[in-house]
C-alpha cells in the first residue's frame, strides 16, 4: 500500500523513524512526502534520500504563492534532479483563504506547470474554492501535461471528475472518505475509473475516523482504503493491490 501525500517533514510527524515504522507495520511500504514551498521540498528530499521507502514531491504551494520568484524556479528545477523525486507538487490554487492574490496563484501555478513539463515529471494538485480557474489553466495546458496529472484530496463536482477522467488524470482521496457527512465523497469514489485512484493521508491533517481530529500518520491511509473498497464493493486486497499499481505507475517508480 502507498500513501501518495503526506508531509512527513511537518513537526508533528516527528521523529520519521516512528511515523515510517508504524507504517510499514500497517503494511503501508511506500509514502510520498509532499513539499509545500521550497524549505520543506529540500527537507522532503532529505527525508526520501535517508528513507528507502520515502519518495518526494517538490512544489511551492497556492498559498505560499508570494514566496516564489525566478530563484525558486532554479532551486526547484535543482532539487528534482534527485533520484528520488517522483513529481512537482502540490502546486495549484487555493481561494479559501487568498494568502496571494488569484493572479499570483495562476501565475505560479502555470510557471511549475512548466517546470514538470520540462523535466518530463508529473504534477500533484492542490485545489480548494477555485475549480473554476483550475480547470481553465488545465484545459488550456494540457499539451503539457502528457506526464501525469493528479488532483489531490479530490472533493470537486462528478461533473468536472468525469471530465479529467477523459484526460487520463488521476486523483488521490484520504480521510475525508470516512467522514458522515463526506456524500460528495463517497459518490466520487463509487463513479471514479478505478485505474485512476490512488491513496492518501495528507498527514498530519484530516485524519480518517476512529481518529477524526488527531494527528494523522501514513498508518492510517487502511482505514481509508477498507472504507474505499466497501463502497466500490470489492475485497480489500483486489483495491489494494490496483491502487497501489496506480500509484507506481503514475509516480513511475519501479520497485
Amino acid at each position: 500500500m502507498i500513501d501518495t501525500h503526506a508531509h512527513l517533514q511537518d513537526e508533528k510527524m516527528l521523529p520519521c523513524d516512528v511515523v515510517i515504522e508504524n507504517a510499514n507495520k500497517a503494511g503501508v511500504n511506500k509514502i510520498i512526502c509532499s513539499s509545500s514551498d521550497i524549505e520543506t521540498s529540500k527537507k522532503a528530499v532529505l527525508i526520501a534520500n535517508n528513507y528507502e521507502c520515502v519518495y518526494a514531491t517538490v512544489g511551492v504551494h497556492p498559498e505560499e504563492a508570494n514566496t516564489f520568484n525566478e530563484t525558486s524556479l532554479k532551486e526547484l528545477e535543482k532539487l528534482a534532479e534527485d533520484k528520488k523525486v517522483v513529481a512537482i507538487g502540490e502546486i495549484g490554487l487555493d481561494y479559501h483563504y487568498e494568502f496571494a492574490t488569484r493572479e499570483t496563484q495562476k501565475s505560479v501555478f502555470i510557471k511549475q506547470i512548466n517546470l514538470a513539463n520540462k523535466l518530463g515529471l508529473p504534477i500533484v494538485i492542490h485545489t480548494r474554492d477555485a475549480s473554476g480557474d483550475t480547470m481553465e489553466i488545465l484545459r488550456a495546458n494540457l499539451d503539457k501535461l502528457k506526464n501525469g496529472v493528479c488532483i489531490h484530496c479530490f472533493n470537486m463536482s462528478l461533473e468536472i471528475l468525469k471530465e479529467i477522467m477523459g484526460y487520463g488524470f488521476y486523483i488521490s482521496i484520504g480521510g475525508i472518505v470516512t467522514f458522515n457527512n463526506a456524500k460528495n465523497v463517497l459518490d466520487i469514489v463509487k463513479a471514479c475509473d478505478i485505474n485512476r485512484l490512488m491513496l492518501e493521508t495528507d498527514s498530519p491533517y484530516i485524519s480518517p475516523v476512529p481518529f477524526r481530529g488527531g494527528i494523522n500518520e501514513p498508518k492510517n491511509v487502511v482505514y481509508s482504503a477498507k472504507k474505499m473498497a466497501e463502497l466500490r464493493e470489492m475485497l480489500f486486497e483486489d483495491f489494494d493491490k490496483i491502487t497501489t499499481d496506480n500509484a507506481m505507475r503514475f509516480f513511475n517508480i519501479k520497485d
